[in-house]
């Protein structure tokens, strides 16, 4: 096995040193991973996710993981990975599109039950017809599990968020497991420069003494209270102890916030916070978002732009105080729902100044000119369209 020297988790994450890669988002997950001191990783392939899986397997086999198997089929890889947690193992998987759907009933239990996982999303089409293109309607599934959620905007992202919800995940007043999610094939499979921690230094290893509660299967309480016939003939009793869990499970989303300011730098990332119009945008949106802004500044205008890095727990606070005098919100997402304007909309006072989009889907990119057009129309500005014929 590789020597890797367990170190502090606040230096691992705050204070190492850091090496510059240009790697894959797929690699930066896998070296994530692999200085995480992770016990078992279980996958089962769909792209683009199966680049990731597919490395994490590499470090496996060099010896950074403990143990490492392809399950029967994504529920399987979904309900092992709560066993392995179950157990006092620190584990980790990855998903896309369909294949999150498919585990999404297990993956949907894992808050309730306690279950400190992390979940690579690198997400792709999920409706019909079928297409295995980048789009992350998927990502509005998971907004109402109970689970943390992070959206990463290129590979320095997925390095960090990863790397930090191990740690995140389980501190005793969280305990739930975090999502860290990505476009496909945008991120997963283009390079970017990374910053990396050394290879040789991991985190500690899980403690599962230090729970708040034991991981939850149905011999224990609440479950096993549930389904105990006494007191389910009581269904006064039944929805009482569902309903003190769940405010529970939220209640500790909303603990997780103190440590994404304090390993991520804080929820949202703000540029030009005196704007008068903002570009909001999270994952790969936030980098055309982050191009227009530079667009529009080199052309004299007064634009800024809100980055969301967290979605579970949505920075409502930090976004109605940076929002609260922009005369016009521009929300550009990769998906046809608009998940991200909805939010934004139901967090803020001014709601009428959110315009959706522009958006794009089943794969396409997002051109920086379609998020210029918003932004002239925002300020009243015309521009005569050039057609080349």
């Amino acid at each position: 096995m590789p020597e890797q020297r367990v170190v502090d988790a606040d230096y691992l994450l705050l204070e190492a040193p850091r090496e510059r890669k240009f790697i894959t988002g797929a690699q930066a997950m896998a070296e994530a991973v692999k200085r995480a001191n992770v016990d078992v990783a279980i996958a089962y392939p769909i792209t683009p996710q199966s680049e990731v899986m597919h490395l994490v397997g590499d470090i496996w086999a060099q010896g950074y993981i403990k143990d490492y198997y392809r399950a029967e089929e994504e529920y399987g890889a979904m309900s092992a990975i709560a066993g392995a947690v179950r157990g006092g193992a620190r584990a980790f998987s990855a998903t896309s599109g369909p294949g999150l759907l498919r585990g999404l009933e297990a993956i949907a239990s894992w808050p309730g039950h306690r279950i400190p996982a992390v979940l690579g999303v690198l997400t792709r089409v999920v409706n019909a017809p079928l297409s295995i293109q980048p789009d992350n309607v998927e990502i509005s599934y998971l907004l109402n599990c109970g689970m943390v959620v992070l959206h990463a905007e290129n590979q320095q992202d997925v390095f960090d968020f990863t790397l930090a919800s191990f740690i995140i995940s389980e501190m005793v007043d969280v305990y739930i497991p975090i999502a860290v999610c990505t476009e496909g094939f945008f991120v997963t499979h283009a390079k970017g420069y990374v910053n990396m921690t050394p290879e040789d230094m991991k985190l500690p290893p899980r403690d599962p003494y230090k729970a708040p509660v034991p991981p939850t299967d149905c011999e224990i309480p609440p479950a096993r209270i549930q389904r105990d016939a006494p007191v389910q003939k009581s269904n006064f009793m039944s929805y009482l102890i569902h309903a003190v869990w769940q405010q529970e499970i939220w209640a500790s989303n909303i603990r997780a916030m103190k440590y994404i300011y304090k390993y991520l730098g804080g929820p949202i990332e703000v540029i030009n916070p005196d704007a008068e119009v903002f570009v909001v945008a999270s994952g790969c949106a936030a980098a055309q978002g982050r191009e227009a802004v530079r667009y529009a500044q080199l052309e004299g205008l007064n634009v800024g732009l809100v980055k969301v890095k967290s979605i579970r727990p949505f920075p409502e606070k930090e976004i109605r105080q940076v929002l609260s005098k922009a005369k016009a919100i521009i929300v550009p997402e990769h998906n046809i729902v608009g998940w991200l304007a909805k939010e934004v909309k139901a967090a803020i006072p001014n709601s009428d100044s959110v315009i959706g989009g522009p958006r794009v889907y089943g794969g396409m990119t997002l051109p920086v000119e379609l998020i210029m057009e918003k932004i002239y129309q925002a300020l009243g500005i015309k521009k005569e369209k050039k057609v080349v014929v």
